[in-house]
């Protein structure tokens, strides 16, 4: 099992930065992909970026220029910066590890709430 640890949600105005953190504990394996995900409401999940362990990111076309993710291997936490919010960036934010291979898994945060007041 692994464990997600969110921090770093909250409010604020367009045109403003906030920082998220996702801290990752217990049996955590290597290679793997931590990232982001967001859910609207009434929309649907949806990936907004990743990064794997050996550094490749991934970005959703929507946060390209404008959302960070950077990645301490030590302490098994990644940080998503997110600059130049806008109202429609307003989601809860979901923490996200996943491995592709032998042994599979793919395990979530409880969400953070991320408002951007217009």
């Amino acid at each position: 099992q692994v464990q997600l640890v969110e921090s770093g949600g909250g409010l604020v105005q367009a045109g403003g930065s906030l920082r998220l953190s996702c801290a990752a504990s217990g049996s955590i394996l290597s290679p793997n992909r931590m990232g982001w995900y967001r859910q609207a409401p009434g929309k649907q999940r949806e990936f907004v970026i990743s990064i794997t362990t050996g550094g490749d990111t991934n970005y959703a076309d929507s946060v390209k220029g404008r959302f960070t993710i950077s990645r301490d291997g030590a302490r098994n936490t990644v940080y998503l910066q997110m600059n130049s919010l806008k109202p429609e960036d307003t989601a809860v934010y979901y923490c996200n590890t996943n491995r592709v291979g032998t042994p599979w898994y793919n395990y979530w945060g409880q969400g953070t709430q991320v408002t951007v007041s217009s």
